[in-house]
């Protein structure tokens, strides 16, 4: 049986790695007043940050259109005979559902919808995975049971330099944002049941990045494989300069640098700085 690995924009897998593993990408829609890109197709991270830097205001988000999957899993049924569709946090996007609704609408090829309940490169190891399974001829149901396997294991912080992007998009309560703003704190924020939450309360973004680092060794000191990516909103020395420390002292991870790209880069806002992680 030959599987398909498909995922959104969302997970911001460089594009010379998703040719390599043949993953597909449906991307997600971020909107300038009345005009609508496709992130990582017609806008891509840089000009994002320009434009919203030039405009002074932020953009909204939107998903893929249902459409936009069928017609995609069906080109795919020519010469596979599943795909497996992973996507961002169902708790705040509806995608997971849209890839959900249009697997029921195609007949000649096995959609298998799976909700990461995370985003960004987290996400994007997540199909990475899913596509080196499907390459050595492993089948849906080995594949899904490693992408459960692999929630076990995985972890993600990240700060916002401002938290009312946040809670504009709806992605965080209006009291946790104000609690942030008033106290001009830097929480470090994760992922709790598919929604955004608050981790703990910090001070400076110094002692947030700190934090990260003592959170990844709790995991990375046992000394098991693992993959790990340094996620940045527009700061790429500081994100090389971190993923340059944790190399020489993680030799047994495999570092990435990835981006909070033009949809999640709306929510989190410039100067955003995460770290994730998961055992292989």
């Amino acid at each position: 049986m030959k599987t398909a690995i498909v995922t959104d924009s969302t997970a911001y897998i460089p594009t010379e790695i998703r040719a390599k593993h043949h993953i597909h990408m449906i991307p997600l829609n971020v909107i300038f007043g009345n005009e609508s890109y496709q992130e990582e197709v017609e806008i891509k991270v840089d000009q994002f940050y320009d434009e919203v830097r030039s405009k002074k205001e932020l953009p909204s988000t939107s998903q893929p259109a249902i459409g936009e999957f069928v017609k995609l899993y069906e080109k795919l049924s020519a010469d596979y005979d599943a795909v497996i569709s992973i996507h961002l946090s169902s708790g705040i996007s509806g995608t997971f559902q849209g890839a959900v609704a249009a697997g029921d609408m195609v007949d000649n090829i096995d959609v298998h919808a799976f909700d990461t309940e995370i985003s960004c490169m987290i996400q994007g190891f997540y199909a990475l995975e899913a596509a080196e399974m499907a390459a050595e001829g492993k089948g849906p149901e080995e594949i899904l049971t490693r992408l459960n396997e692999m929630k076990e294991s995985d972890r993600a912080y990240f700060m916002v330099d401002d938290l009312s992007h946040l809670q504009r998009g709806g992605r965080l309560s209006s009291a946790q944002a104000l609690v942030g703003s008033l106290l001009q704190v830097k929480p470090l924020l994760h992922f709790v049941d598919t929604k955004i939450v608050p981790f703990e309360k910090i001070r400076t973004r110094k002692k947030a990045v700190k934090r990260m680092y003592d959170l990844f060794d709790e995991d990375a000191s046992l000394g098991v494989p693992m993959r790990a990516s340094v996620i940045h909103a527009n700061r790429d020395a500081e994100a090389e300069e971190m993923k340059k420390e944790l190399e020489e002292k993680y030799p047994h991870v495999e570092f990435f640098v990835s981006y909070f790209g033009p949809v999640i880069g709306t929510h989190l806002g410039e100067g955003a700085l995460g770290l994730g992680w998961y055992k292989r």
